[in-house]
C-alpha cells in the first residue's frame, strides 16, 4: 500500500521528482516506524545520494539497553534493504545508539566517521551525528542529528528529511510522519 502524504509534502516530493539536479537526501535518528515512509519517499524522490547521520534504529536505545542488540540487528537489516535498494550512493555515520561493528557489517565502505568531509559534485558536506562534530568544519553544508539544535550552514536530520539539490544548493525539508518523536522516545521537543 503506497504512503499518503499531506498536500505540502506531496508538492515538495513532486518538485523533487521532477528536477534534473542531483539530489542528496539526509536523514537521522530513524525509528523503525518511519522505514516505510522513507522507502516511499525514496521511491518518489529518487535521490542520487543518501546520507544517514546516525541512530539507524532510534526506537532501540542500544547505548542504554545493550541486551536489545538482536532487535537492533533486525531493524538495521530492514533499513539496509531499503537504502541499498534505492540505488543511491550511501554515506552512513554511526550514532550513539548504534553498534559501529553492526553498522560496518551491513554498510561496509559506506560508513564514515563523525567529522568526515565528503565532496559531492564540488559541494563539501561535513557529516556527524551531533552538531558539535560538524560545527567548526569548513563545509558548504553541515549534516547532523541527535538533538533539535540548529547551527549555521547546518541541516538537522531530526527535524525532517532534508534534500539538497546540486549544483543550485537549494534545500527542502519533508517532515517525518506524526508520532516520530514519540517513537524516538522524546516526550516533548527539547532545545527550541
Amino acid at each position: 500500500m503506497p504512503i499518503r502524504l499531506p498536500l505540502f509534502r506531496k508538492r515538495v516530493v513532486e518538485l523533487l521528482s521532477s528536477t534534473d539536479e542531483t539530489k542528496v537526501m539526509h536523514v537521522s535518528d530513524t525509528p523503525e516506524s518511519v522505514y516505510r515512509f522513507l522507502n516511499g519517499l525514496i521511491e518518489r524522490a529518487d535521490p542520487d545520494y543518501i546520507i544517514h547521520t546516525g541512530d539507524l534504529a532510534d526506537n532501540i536505545k542500544l547505548e542504554r539497553r545493550p541486551e536489545l542488540k538482536p532487535l537492533y540487528i533486525g531493524a538495521v537489516r530492514k533499513l539496509t534493504r531499503i537504502l541499498r535498494n534505492s540505488g543511491a550512493e550511501l554515506y552512513i555515520v554511526p550514532g550513539n545508539e548504534d553498534d559501529p561493528e553492526v553498522v560496518r557489517e551491513f554498510f561496509g565502505d559506506s560508513v564514515v566517521g563523525p567529522g568526515s568531509i565528503v565532496e559531492i559534485e564540488g559541494t563539501r558536506f561535513a557529516l556527524g551525528h551531533t552538531w558539535m562534530e560538524v560545527a567548526g568544519l569548513d563545509a558548504d553544508f553541515r549534516l547532523y542529528g541527535h538533538s533539535f539544535k540548529l547551527i549555521g550552514r547546518g541541516l538537522n536530520g531530526v527535524l525532517g528529511v532534508n534534500f539538497i539539490l546540486l549544483p543550485s544548493g537549494k534545500t527542502y525539508r519533508v517532515k517525518y510522519p506524526g508520532g516520530t518523536d514519540f517513537e524516538r522516545g522524546y516526550k516533548m521537543w527539547r532545545g527550541l
